[in-house]
């Protein structure tokens, strides 16, 4: 490292290459964005890979985690003043906000699930982390909702997440309004 270089610089430029990291393989896929691009738009040397992350695997685990973290904190916030019965369904109007935003381009944890098939990958694990996350919000709410059958709906939430985000990105926002009225309807069971 060059002189006058300070452990602020180096942070620095572990943030600018998830940063663009983040942005690349969010937009085009893990796989079809290869490291020197990511390095080049992070404006950072391979070596500074190898010190952060050690290979492009565990950047990649870096990216979906620190994704899954943004998300927790939306979501978490967007529910925080609804009551636990109703949070399930508001949690479901979060979703048709995201799919309506001008940077939605579908979930990156069903897109890295989708290319890398090894379920001990790094970011297969930060992936089913999150997946294990949101399972436990729909068991908590689907509680605190009352309904008959708390673990099928949380379940069949789980089902519904997944197809509003994968349809959406296809079809557009329409599909996860779709998925927002299925879910009210499971919910007043």
């Amino acid at each position: 490292m060059p002189r006058g270089k300070t452990a602020v610089s180096k942070a620095n430029v572990r943030d600018r290459i998830v940063a663009a990291a983040d942005r690349l393989f969010y937009s085009e896929g893990v796989r079809a964005v290869g490291i020197d691009r990511v390095l080049a738009e992070a404006d950072a040397a391979k070596a500074s890979l190898y010190a952060h992350f050690g290979c492009k695997d565990e950047l990649i685990a870096v990216y979906l985690e620190r994704r899954a973290a943004e998300a927790r904190a939306r979501i978490e916030a967007f529910v925080a003043d609804t009551p636990p019965a109703q949070r399930a369904l508001r949690f479901f109007d979060w979703v048709v906000g995201w799919t309506e935003s001008r940077d939605f381009c579908g979930c990156p944890m069903q897109h890295v699930v989708s290319e890398i098939g090894d379920p001990k990958h790094p970011a297969r694990v930060a992936a089913a982390a999150q997946r294990e996350w949101l399972h436990a919000r729909f068991l908590e709410w689907s509680r605190a909702a009352k309904v008959k059958d708390y673990e099928a709906t949380a379940g069949a939430l789980m089902v519904l997440f997944d197809g509003a985000v994968a349809a959406s990105e296809q079809d557009g926002p329409q599909r996860a309004r779709d998925a927002r009225w299925t879910a009210r309807l499971l919910l007043s069971r």
